[in-house]
């Protein structure tokens, strides 16, 4: 019995031994990864189905490879609720800093203020949120539109009758370029703002949607503001298969490769471009700058660029 005692007490010490060293190896590889000095950077975009988000994920990707950081991005699919399960995650894997692209402006803004309780450097792009983040890197979405109407207004020699595709509701670009476009139109008291309703950011809707006013306001829609160039090639189809786009001035906003392509063509009047690959890159710069405790600037705004036929080319790739 005694020595069964001693064999089993033997085992009993080889096992804590080995049990330390199981936890002192596990302790090892975790604080290797923690210091294997790469910067990790969590992203959560608004939808990866839409053009010009694609591009702010390139020029995000574009310059975590320039400045040798790794990015994990998430495409939030237009949920607020998805974007704030991915922030979440981000938070669980100890990511060094996130960049939100909000879904919406309220919605959007538990993701934001969960990462500041977490300690985590939490960057808007392209998008505003209630909630303020650390650092917003983007455009004044307002200008964008008052650029739109006033090209309208000049074709338009400041008078006729206008109609406006929204963008998806609550999402701050949409209210801002409405606001933006508002503002404007009070100087111009002989343009009229005769129909105004959301096409969600989609080509498809804003399809559908221009050929419903081609009907119910038969001859009497002379320009076309939408908030987006997915929306303004849809309407592009819509008055296009009507026959009456050499009667309709059309403009829309991102310059997309579509967009730029029909403006070239002679087709679509305007767009207005945003830089979406700068707005990308600036938040991973602005959030390696936070992360390395550098200064950095704690709003950047990139200014909007009117593309007509006559520029175009500069714009194209």
């Amino acid at each position: 019995m005694k020595k069964f005692t001693s064999v089993l007490s033997v085992l009993l010490v080889f096992l804590l031994i080995a049990g330390c060293g199981m936890q002192t190896t596990g302790t090892a590889k975790k604080e290797k990864k923690k210091d294997d000095g790469q910067i990790v950077i969590g992203v959560s975009l608004l939808n990866l189905g839409n053009e010009f988000i694609v591009q702010i994920k390139n020029g995000i990707e574009k310059k975590a490879d320039e400045l040798g950081v790794k990015v994990i991005i998430n495409d939030a699919q237009k949920s607020a609720d998805k974007q704030l399960q991915q922030v979440n995650s981000f938070i669980a894997q100890g990511v060094d800093a996130i960049v939100v692209n909000p879904v919406e402006t309220e919605a959007s803004s538990p993701a934001v203020e969960k990462a500041k309780e977490a300690g985590i450097p939490v960057i808007n792009v392209n998008g505003v949120t209630t909630a303020e983040p650390d650092a917003f890197v983007g455009s004044r979405d307002e200008e964008s539109a008052e650029i739109a109407i006033k090209f309208l207004a000049e074709k338009l020699n400041g008078k006729g009758n206008i109609v406006m595709m929204h963008g998806y509701p609550g999402q701050a670009a949409e209210i801002k370029r409405t606001d933006g476009a508002k503002n404007i139109l009070k100087q111009y008291p002989d343009m009229k703002l005769i129909a105004e309703q959301t096409a969600n950011w989609s080509r498809d809707e804003a399809l559908s949607l221009m050929e419903n006013w081609l009907q119910a306001n038969k001859g009497k829609i002379n320009g076309v503001f939408a908030q987006n160039d997915e929306m303004g090639m849809g309407a592009l189809q819509a008055l296009e298969k009507a026959g009456v786009k050499d009667d309709i001035v059309l403009i829309s906003i991102d310059a997309i490769a579509d967009a730029l392509q029909a403006v070239k063509d002679g087709r679509l009047d305007a767009t207005v471009f945003q830089n979406a690959n700068g707005q990308g890159g600036g938040a991973i710069e602005t959030a390696v700058k936070m992360i390395k405790k550098e200064d950095y600037e704690k709003e950047t705004y990139i200014p909007f660029e009117l593309v007509t036929k006559e520029n175009v080319d500069k714009y194209l790739q």
